[in-house]
């Protein structure tokens, strides 16, 4: 992970998170069940990220200066499958008027 990930967030406050509910906590996975919205019997979002401004619950700090996730070691399979420097990633940054991250 660059040293940039840890201070943008801009993923956090971009995109829906959507996963199986059997991540969270409650179904013996590890996402903590407050910060999980469910979606029907078998996807769950974490909170906050279907707003029209969307910001993960579990983001603290401010996009772009010491932004971190509150729960990164429970953190869903999709926050742990983001590709830094991938269009998604670039596109987010855009959206938060950070710079482009140089090929990682």
């Amino acid at each position: 992970m660059s040293d940039d990930c840890l201070n943008c967030g801009a993923c956090c406050a971009s995109f829906r998170v959507d996963f199986s509910v059997c991540e969270t906590e409650e179904l013996g996975g590890c996402v903590p069940t407050g910060l999980a919205v469910e979606v029907n019997q078998h996807t769950a979002r974490m909170r906050g990220t279907d707003h029209a401004q969307p910001r993960c619950a579990a983001l603290t700090g401010q996009v772009g200066q010491r932004a971190a996730c509150a729960i990164y070691e429970w953190r869903p399979s999709p926050c742990r499958e983001f590709e830094p420097g991938s269009a998604a990633c670039q596109r987010a940054r855009a959206r938060h008027g950070l710079p482009v991250l140089p090929d990682l």
